[in-house]
């Protein structure tokens, strides 16, 4: 007989929020509500849904809603044999953008391990016809390792996103635990590193989620190997357990704001362009889209 689940740690104070509204939420509501295009947004159950939203942008996910591998603070679904890629799928992702009215859009990606390129061309095309449908849109990709092939690298590169994004996700002692088999802290900055080299116009961002059992000191080292590997832009924010079940890991800590602030701080102090953290920041997180898209339309 398996062990009983832990109990539930109850949210501290700053950590609540008010369940979704409003008329911008629920006009981007009914348009994902045909349930062709997938948004991280609920498939991550994000606590910045409302403000996102409300503020009429959301993260959308391509290659299918089903994921190869098994990270355990993630609740997108695994499977070993997701369905094919739909080839209609880059066309219906650009109109989708393209009726939201987005000035900056964030896309990312499941795994898919099981197809020979990993998904590389059709991420690419997806990029390629967001950019030809919304020529005005800025466009942030969030891609996966492609287990360090430089090639399937280059390829979602040279499809001309404005921000390139992997996330490391924790520090090294824990990525064993928190991450899938096949992902890796050293892997992980290597395709970072990859990105600025195939890329070094295009800026590059990742994202530590807090609160797993990292020490502050394992923090700082994450930090300087981010802007080793050329990483511009950096986001903290605090782990939430999308579901009770075993698989996915409990809380060890809910972090302060205030000493999320004080982690910002010392992470800007490594050089980086721009940091947010906080305890409803996401690898995607409007606050850093604004920044960004704010720096880049300066050009």
């Amino acid at each position: 007989m398996s062990a009983p689940a832990a109990p539930a740690r109850r949210l501290p104070p700053w950590l609540r929020i008010r369940p979704p509204s409003g008329e911008r939420y629920e006009a981007v509501k009914r348009q994902m509500g045909d349930g062709v295009l997938h948004t991280v947004c609920e498939e991550a159950r994000c606590p910045n849904v409302a403000e996102c939203w409300g503020g009429g942008t959301a993260t959308f996910m391509v290659l299918g809603d089903e994921c190869t591998r098994g990270c355990r603070f993630c609740s997108v679904a695994t499977a070993r044999l997701p369905a094919p890629p739909d080839p209609a799928e880059p066309g219906r992702l650009a109109e989708s953008l393209a009726r939201l009215g987005l000035t900056y859009a964030v896309v990312t990606t499941v795994c898919r391990d099981d197809l020979p390129d990993q998904g590389a061309a059709h991420l690419a095309a997806c990029i390629r016809a967001a950019r030809e449908r919304c020529p005005e849109l800025l466009l942030e990709f969030l891609i996966q390792d492609f287990r360090g092939d430089e090639s399937l690298v280059e390829t979602v590169c040279g499809a001309g996103a404005h921000v390139l994004a992997h996330n490391l996700e924790t520090v090294e002692r824990l990525t064993p635990t928190v991450r899938d088999t096949k992902a890796g802290y050293g892997l992980s900055l290597g395709v970072l590193a990859a990105l600025k080299r195939l890329a070094p116009g295009v800026k590059t961002k990742s994202s530590l989620m807090l609160g797993l059992g990292e020490t502050e000191g394992e923090l700082f080292k994450a930090f300087r190997d981010l802007r080793a590997a050329g990483v511009d832009i950096l986001t903290l924010g605090q782990y939430l357990r999308p579901t009770g079940q075993g698989h996915h890991l409990p809380v060890a800590e809910f972090i302060t704001p205030e000493r999320f602030e004080a982690l910002g701080t010392a992470a800007r102090a490594e050089g980086f362009m721009y940091v947010a953290s906080g305890p409803f920041v996401r690898s995607s997180y409007r606050a850093g889209e604004l920044f960004l898209e704010g720096m880049l339309r300066a050009k």
